[in-house]
């Protein structure tokens, strides 16, 4: 973790509601975006004034108790008083507890938030950087390529899960997949950013660390006492006219298998939250939920907190769900290890942010890719494999997973 054991800094933090911004992404850095919305909606950063790095099985935790540090330092001045508004933090969570890859939270030095029609700018320790538009740097097309774990060895990585599975040792595992390929180093990754958002409104595009994505996925939303989460799992392509997409959301519905590995999401969600809200309460059927390349089940899980617990305390509970790992936890996450070629970095883990109060929004990080600073592109996609999965269904299923990104860089 970064060093401030022994000082946290005595943040001076202040929102002001501005005229309405027509926009956030053109707003943004175009090479370190800071970003978390949907539908128009949300949270931008410019900058940094505190950047925190975790790493090893109790990051999150650590998180969790260093912000509260922080917290209790600040000097806060927010007339604003709306979700996203007075001190917040992005983070941006490894998937590994052995990830090389760092975990971060990141303070930026203004924040910009789009509510209900208010906006507004925090500036931190009198941050005097310049909220204006800048247009989009040049159109850029590549492709992505098959990374360490090409179509044929996920395919044979299934089958011995299936196997795996078979002898009882586990109920489902989630196996991911590769994709890469490189960017100039002066790419506009605002443009990526945008073909997301307008593509997939209904998900949450974030950016962090120049981790990009739109995930369909919350893992856990806060706000004043209240907790709620939707989880994904099982999916199906969408239909090529309406009676077909009709048809494929029926198969989806009605899918022992999908229905299966459905329940072990929710009841890993339920079974985390419940200590910290005892009247949590889970859909009693999933729906189908429908994007414009997939329809998911989905089930909304909600209840109310009894023990003052933040958004970051409830991740640290929550990550991995049985959505992105399997269940029982801990034998699918060394299945994971043991068949997966690659550290997933943040692919998989938590991302959002987090505000004074301990209120936030988490989601999934899925449909995403990481940009190192060079311009090297690594993307993940993974499908859930249960009893009776079939290799070349599950191949298929992570190539509707990777279509945004793919789109979205191509």
């Amino acid at each position: 973790m970064t060093e401030l054991r022994s000082q946290i800094p005595a943040l001076t933090v202040e929102t002001r509601a501005v005229e309405p911004f027509g926009s956030l992404l053109p707003l943004l850095d175009a090479q370190h975006p800071l970003l978390f919305v949907r539908r128009g909606e949300g949270v931008a950063g410019l900058g940094e004034a505190l950047r925190l790095e975790f790493r090893g099985p109790d990051r999150v935790r650590e998180a969790a108790e260093t912000w509260r540090r922080i917290v209790a330092a600040a000097t806060i001045d927010d007339p604003v008083q709306r979700s996203g508004s007075g001190l917040i933090a992005f983070g941006a969570f490894g998937f590994a507890d052995d990830s090389e890859r760092a975990s971060v939270l990141i303070v930026p030095r203004v924040i910009l938030g789009r509510r209900g029609g208010v906006s507004w700018v925090t500036r931190i320790d009198g941050a005097g950087d310049a909220v204006t538009a800048e247009p989009l740097g040049p159109e850029y097309r590549l492709r992505l390529h098959p990374g360490r774990l090409d179509g044929d060895a996920y395919a044979a990585a299934v089958r011995q899960a299936v196997a795996r599975i078979d002898e009882g040792s586990l109920h489902k595992v989630v196996l991911a997949r590769d994709m890469v390929g490189h960017l100039p180093q002066t790419a506009d990754l605002r443009r990526v950013l945008m073909h997301l958002a307008l593509s997939y409104p209904d998900t949450w595009t974030f950016a962090v660390d120049r981790f990009l994505g739109s995930s369909p996925e919350t893992l856990v939303r806060v706000k004043r006492g209240t907790v709620s989460a939707r989880v994904l799992a099982g999916s199906i392509g969408r239909g090529a006219d309406a009676d077909a997409d009709h048809a494929a959301a029926v198969r989806l519905a009605t899918s022992t298998k999908d229905l299966d590995e459905h329940g072990y999401a929710v009841r890993s969600v339920v079974q985390a939250l419940a200590p910290h809200a005892p009247h949590i309460a889970a859909s009693e059927m999933p729906y189908a939920l429908k994007l414009p390349n997939l329809w998911h089940l989905a089930s909304d899980v909600e209840g109310t907190l009894s023990d003052g617990s933040t958004s970051l305390d409830l991740v640290a509970e929550l990550h991995p769900t049985a959505a992105v790992a399997g269940t029982p936890r801990s034998a699918a996450l060394e299945l994971i290890h043991e068949l997966e070629p690659s550290d997933r970095g943040l692919y998989g883990g938590p991302v959002g942010w987090v505000d004074a109060a301990g209120d936030g929004k988490w989601a999934v990080a899925l449909r995403s890719a990481e940009v190192s600073e060079e311009g090297d592109i690594r993307a993940f996609a993974g499908a859930g494999i249960v009893a009776g999965s079939d290799p070349e269904h599950e191949l298929a299923e992570t190539r509707l997973k990777f279509r945004p990104v793919v789109e979205a860089f191509g």
